[in-house]
Formats: C-alpha cells, sequence, structure tokens
C-alpha cells in the first residue's frame, strides 16, 4: 500500500477563518483497491452523506432553517458583496456549516453575528421570497420574528450543551434532545424504565427525543415510519446497495443488521448489529453509520448521529495488533485494584485505517480513535473495535510543520528536540493506546448503572483512557514489544499532553469562560491534578522566563506514578458509579480556568496567526459507468473547495 510520506504537492490546507482552519486529507490506497471494494466505499459514503440533516436538527431544531436561510443570501444576494457585513455574513455561514448548527462545534457556546439584525432583514427583504426557506404558512416576517431571537439574542439558546453544575441540564441546553421535559423528568422517565438484574441492558434513550404530550413524557423514536424517515430511507437505500457488494457474510450481516435497527428502531438488534460490527475483523473496508457518541446531550444518554467510511492500513496496523494481542498483559499490570480488573479481556481488535469519507458528527471536525460499541456490556462479554485513523493525523502532523507554536510554548531546546524526535509516534502510541485498551479496560461492578456518573461520566470515561495510555507508554514492555525505539521516547508525549492540558488548550476557550468540553475537561483534570499532588517533590511546575509562562517537567519518572495513582481513582469511580467522588474530582480540577494565564495564552497565541480548531473538507468520488450503467469505476479527486463542497451537500442530501 502507498504510504504516507511527506508530500509537498499535496496541498493540505484549504482555508482559515474564525478560529477554524480546514485541511485536506490524502486516501492513500484508494486507487489500488479492487473495483468491489471501490464500490462499497461509494455506497457507504453516500449512506455517510445522506445524514448530514440529521445532525443539524438533533444539535438545535432552529439549525436547518438558519442554514438553508443563510445559504439563500449567500447565493443570490445581489447587493454588495464587498462590504464587511456581507464578509462577516459569510463567516457565520461558514461556522454554521462546520459546527453543523448555530453553536460552537466544541465550546458550544452560540456564535456572536458580526453583523446587525437590520443588515441581515434587509439582504433578506432584497430577495424573492421562492428563494427562502419558509415554513408551511409562513411569511417571511414571521419566519425573521422567530429566527432573529435566536441568532441575535444572547439569552436565546445560549449553550447547545450545558454542563454547570447545579443547573437544570436539560431545560439550559440548546440541543434539541428534549422538549417541554426538565432534567429530573427524564431521569425520572429512564430510571424507571431499568432493571437492576439486567445483565444486558440496552442503551436506553439513544435513538429517541423525549418529548412532554397532554402531559404524558413520551420518545419520539428515530427510525424508518418515525423521526428523521426521509433521511433514514436514504441511507438504508445506499446501505442495500452496499450489502450487495459487500465482501463477505460477516460484513453483509452487519449491514442487513443495520438496515433492521434503522427500520424498527429496535435497540436489542442495535446491540445484535454491535456485535457483529465488532465480530468483522476480517473486511478490508469497514464504516460506521448510525447514532453513536452521547456528547451532545448534557445527560450523556442521546446519541448524535455520525458516520466514517474507512479501510485498513495493512502495515501501521501490525502497531495496534501488537497492542490488542498483549490486552490481557495491560489489564493485569494496571495499578488499578484488582477487584476492578476484567479477569479475561476478550475481543479486543485494533487497527489503523484510512479515512475514505467523513460525516455527521465526524465532520468537519473529527476524532483522530475510536472505539466501539459504547455499550458495558458488550465490551464486557465481546470486546471492543478499536480504530486510529493515520491518514488524518498524517494531515494534520503536515499542516503543523513549522507553524511556530513549539518555538512559542514549549519550555526549551531539550523538550522541543524530544518532540521533534518522537511526537508523531508517541502521539499515535497514546492514541492506540487509549481507544484499544484503555476504553475497554476495567469493568463495572456488579449492579452499578452504565449511566451512574451522570454528566460527568464522559470526562471520568475519557480521563480513564488517557490515563491508561499514559501510564503505559513509558513501560519496558513498550520496547519490549518493538512499539517505542527507546526509554526515552514517552517523554514527548508526556510533555505535550502537560502542556496541552495545564496552558495550550486554553487557546479554544473564550475570555471568561470555564471548560466544558469533556476531552478538555478531561486533559485539564489530569494534569492539574498531577501538577497539584506532585508539588511537594516539584514534579512538574510552572516557570516564568522573559515575562512568560512555560511548563517544565522535573521528574518524569514520578510524573507516571501520579497517572497511576489518579487512574486507580477514576477507575474505582467509574467501577462503582461514585457519583459524589466523581463531581468532586471534575469540579476541582476539569473547570475552572485562570484568568491571568489565559489571557497570556491567548496573546502569545494570537501572534501566530493559528486557529485552534482544525476540520476537514472530503474527498470527492466520481463512479464512471459503462453504456449499460454499471460501474466499471470510481475516481477520488481532492480538488473540492470548502463552501463549494458545503452547497453541494445541502444541494444534493438535503433530506430534512
Amino acid at each position: 500500500m502507498e504510504q504516507l510520506t511527506e508530500d509537498s504537492s499535496f496541498d493540505y490546507i484549504v482555508e482559515q477563518f474564525a478560529d477554524l482552519q480546514l485541511l485536506r486529507y490524502r486516501v492513500p490506497g484508494f486507487e489500488t483497491l479492487s473495483l468491489q471494494r471501490k464500490q462499497l466505499i461509494y455506497y457507504l459514503s453516500q449512506a455517510a452523506l445522506e445524514g448530514r440533516d440529521i445532525l443539524f436538527d438533533q444539535n438545535g431544531k432552529y439549525n436547518l432553517q438558519i442554514r438553508r436561510l443563510f445559504e439563500a443570501v449567500y447565493l443570490h444576494y445581489q447587493g454588495d458583496r464587498t462590504a464587511s457585513a456581507f464578509h462577516e455574513l459569510e463567516v457565520y455561514l461558514k461556522r454554521v456549516w462546520f459546527s453543523n448548527g448555530i453553536h460552537h462545534h466544541y465550546a458550544c457556546d452560540k456564535f456572536v453575528p458580526g453583523f446587525t439584525a437590520d443588515y441581515l432583514s434587509d439582504v433578506i427583504l432584497s430577495l424573492p421570497a421562492a428563494y427562502l426557506p419558509l415554513g408551511e404558512g409562513e411569511t417571511v416576517q414571521t419566519m425573521c420574528d422567530k429566527l432573529f431571537p435566536v441568532i441575535f439574542n444572547p439569552s436565546v439558546m445560549p449553550k447547545r450543551v450545558n454542563q454547570a453544575d447545579g443547573e437544570d441540564l436539560v431545560l439550559t441546553s440548546a440541543a434539541n434532545y428534549y422538549e417541554g421535559v426538565t432534567q429530573k423528568e427524564a431521569e425520572d422517565f429512564y430510571a424507571a424504565l431499568k432493571a437492576p438484574d439486567d445483565e444486558q441492558p440496552v442503551m436506553y434513550g439513544m435513538n429517541s427525543r423525549l418529548v412532554k404530550e397532554n402531559g404524558t413524557v413520551k420518545e419520539q423514536v428515530w427510525k424508518i415510519g418515525g423521526m428523521y424517515d426521509a433521511a433514514l430511507r436514504k441511507i438504508v437505500g445506499w446501505l442495500e446497495k452496499a450489502e450487495d457488494v459487500a465482501e463477505n457474510d460477516a460484513q453483509r450481516q452487519v449491514i442487513r443488521l443495520l438496515i433492521d435497527f434503522y427500520h424498527t428502531g429496535d435497540l436489542k438488534i442495535f446491540d445484535a448489529y454491535s456485535i457483529a460490527w465488532l465480530k468483522d475483523t476480517d473486511s478490508m473496508v469497514d464504516f460506521v453509520n448510525g447514532f453513536i457518541e452521547s456528547y451532545g446531550d448534557p445527560l450523556g444518554m442521546k446519541a448524535s448521529w455520525e458516520s466514517i467510511v474507512n479501510f485498513k492500513d495493512m502495515e501501521a496496523t501490525r502497531r495496534t495488533e501488537t497492542i490488542s494481542n498483549n490486552a490481557q498483559w495491560f489489564e493485569d499490570h494496571s495499578p488499578v485494584d484488582s477487584r476492578f480488573k476484567k479477569e479475561t479481556v476478550k475481543g479486543v481488535s485494533a487497527k489503523v485505517i484510512t479515512a475514505a469519507i467523513l460525516a455527521g458528527d465526524l465532520y468537519p471536525s473529527t476524532a483522530i480513535g475510536i472505539n466501539l460499541p459504547n455499550s458495558n456490556w458488550i465490551r464486557s462479554v465481546h470486546g471492543s473495535k478499536s480504530v486510529t485513523i493515520g491518514n488524518l493525523t498524517a494531515a494534520y502532523n503536515q499542516a503543523a510543520r513549522g507553524n511556530g507554536f513549539r518555538e512559542e510554548f514549549v519550555y526549551s531546546d531539550v523538550e522541543r528536540t524530544l518532540l521533534n524526535k518522537y511526537a508523531d509516534l508517541t502521539d499515535n502510541l497514546h492514541t492506540d493506546l487509549h481507544e484499544c485498551l484503555g476504553h475497554g479496560s476495567g469493568k463495572l461492578l456488579p449492579g452499578v448503572d452504565p449511566d451512574a456518573l451522570k454528566a460527568y461520566g464522559a470526562t471520568i470515561e475519557e480521563a480513564r483512557a488517557d490515563l491508561f495510555g499514559l501510564y503505559y507508554l513509558p513501560d519496558e514492555k513498550m520496547v519490549e514489544l518493538g512499539l517505542t525505539p527507546d526509554s526515552e521516547a514517552y517523554k514527548a508525549e508526556y510533555y505535550a499532553y502537560m502542556m496541552n492540558g495545564l496552558m495550550t488548550q486554553l487557546v479554544r476557550i473564550e475570555p471568561g469562560c470555564t471548560v466544558e468540553e469533556a476531552h478538555m475537561r478531561n486533559r485539564q483534570l489530569i494534569a492539574r491534578w498531577s501538577l497539584e499532588h506532585g508539588l511537594a517533590d516539584r514534579v512538574v511546575e510552572w516557570v516564568k522566563r522573559d515575562g512568560k509562562t512555560y511548563v517544565r517537567i522535573n521528574d518524569y519518572v514520578k510524573l507516571r506514578g501520579l497517572f497511576g495513582q489518579l487512574l486507580a481513582e477514576i477507575q474505582r469511580i467509574k467501577s462503582e458509579g461514585d457519583y459524589e467522588a466523581a463531581r468532586r474530582l471534575v469540579e476541582t480540577y476539569a473547570v475552572k480556568v485562570d484568568a491571568k494565564l489565559h489571557t497570556e495564552v491567548l496573546e502569545r497565541y494570537r501572534a501566530l496567526h493559528l486557529a485552534p480548531y482544525k476540520g476537514f473538507v472530503n474527498p470527492v468520488y466520481t463512479p464512471e459507468t459503462d453504456g449499460e450503467g454499471n460501474i466499471i469505476d470510481v475516481k477520488i479527486s481532492y480538488a473540492e473547495g470548502y463552501a463549494e463542497q458545503m452547497l453541494r451537500y445541502s444541494r444534493d442530501y438535503s433530506n430534512l
């Protein structure tokens, strides 16, 4: 397979605006795949793109109409398009595209428009009404009366996901997962469905919107014949085509079960699909398509729609297979209490993949590693499947070369030398360990509700997986297995992680705000807890030089010991379902921001003219057909621009 090497002829950077940078990613090896696999990727990619509107609607009930309104303006406005207000309107639309809605994809705060309501009103009134996304019986004025407070009033739907301790997280979150119900009503509704002695519980509420109708709380299920019917029918149509060109019977069964789930909404069928999917380790082409991750729900239950289509990077997969083949050793030697360890680690499979298409909650901003399924009982009984997305990591690394970040924030040449020599490798290894082993490690004690940690569950789970990877990176077993070249390499990841958790991830936070996103909370929790608990020995410390603040690690060995201690406590919290301990840890270490340090970091970062968030433009797949309409090849192109792609997706895949 073609290797991901430095390629000066490939233009990774597409454009930059607001706090966002758009990149391209290569799909090395696609051209050499068999026709059957190319067809499979094409059909699965179409199924992925058909679900785009679902996520927009999940993220907020006005998102689709707002997106279509601004697209109409962008396409048809005949006034002065060079005016600064129009430029700000264009940036607003690009941000809506990026975040799949009007709230920041990571911080969850509502965008502040750089134009006035009067300007937008004038622009809208200049367009023929036929171009506008008017609802049934809606006039231009009633549409504006409805949408303008949502767009301009900072007190209306200010946060997509609110995680503030002590508030009603359901009522104060703009995500479209609940309507007319309180947090207590939602928690009581699902608590009543759960049987304490059920050893194979479905993920209640995963694929539904919870509403109150005539005083009764009920679910609106996302399925064919139910909510999101039109989009799901399109998705299933492409999945049926994919089923016809599946690589083997196991993959065909995976696709058939997913189709059945979309038809019924039956969560038992989703569990059967998940088991079949994780057991299919032979197929070259693989995919995720469905309601998967629950970060967008303040209660951590309802799952956003996402998809990724990919194929195995055979050479790089040898690395992850080495890790997964030794999963039992890692579990046995973990520093956590033996009561919380798995006696037998089952079904841990891992691979490095080449992403072919990103969609839903994985587009444009995406994960670089995935571990599924999320069901605790399936993980315990059947195992899990982990992927590290190699070509996306390579794109990030290529685009970041020479951008000045390390020169500005890394303490000295000693640390920079470590990072330049090892960071690409150790960052990938940490992702591998996080996904392959971290999420699959440990167990819940009998009778512990998987949702016991409530709003803190996602942060605790991500911290658990990160700590597992951090603890094992320095282990001599990693050198013995040929995963790290020597006993020094791990220091690159330790330094990068502590610098990021203590300082540099703050570039993603607006002044005056706290840390709210689960992955960011996890990283700050680990870094600040370790800093505080290592103070007596000066394991990690702040250093001032030339008026600038830096992180210095004085004792890497003791830092590993601290990571082990915290891992043991976080696994205990998870295993016992200790909500109060989770709340204390997160609220003490993960949420608060040092305002003075924050200001300094923002000023230093701003001077570099970098964007703290990155996302991707997808490649374009075009089937070539013979005279009878049969696909004889699928061509890949990287030429499409950001706005061009988003407008095409809105034109071709607008199903709701």
